[in-house]
């Protein structure tokens, strides 16, 4: 696993396909505040509220200037099918090599269900105007979690 990013850290960029298979990059969303969230798999209970929670808050989010984005290794055709069935309006982003999940420490050793496993960890940062992380959380729950982002971020 690689090592977890602190607040002030620059953002590792990236640039990945999105559920249209459309390439997005990190420093396309400079100037603005970024929510990037890295989830485990489209259609699972956790993954589905915690997106849906997010679709939820995004009008107040943007109104706010932040723009959420989540990544998970899913292909683009699942995102696709994520989106659609659940009526997102923000970006999923591809990540099957796992290589961005693992530049933002978002991968690696994990307990699930009382077992050692690799896979990804729910993480979530926040990455302010100029591509430095402002907040990182590790280990989310996929529950009340946007709730807290909206308080940490007065919004």
């Amino acid at each position: 696993m690689s090592e977890r990013l602190q607040p002030g850290d620059v953002a590792p960029d990236f640039e990945l396909p999105d559920a249209d298979e459309s390439a997005v990059s990190l420093a396309s969303l400079r100037g603005r505040r970024v929510i990037l969230y890295f989830y485990p798999a489209a259609m699972t209970p956790g993954c589905t509220k915690e997106s849906v929670d997010f679709e939820g808050s995004l009008a107040e989010l943007e109104a706010a200037g932040v723009t959420v984005v989540g990544v998970s290794p899913d292909k683009p055709a699942k995102l696709a099918k994520f989106r659609e069935k659940e009526g997102l309006t923000f970006p999923l982003l591809s990540d099957p090599d796992a290589e961005v999940l693992k530049a933002y420490g978002a991968y690696g050793e994990k307990k699930l269900y009382g077992k050692v496993v690799v896979g990804v960890i729910r993480s979530t940062f926040i990455i302010d105007a100029e591509g430095r992380i402002e907040k990182a959380y590790y280990n989310v729950k996929a529950t009340g979690h946007v709730e807290r982002l909206r308080r940490d971020l007065g919004v």
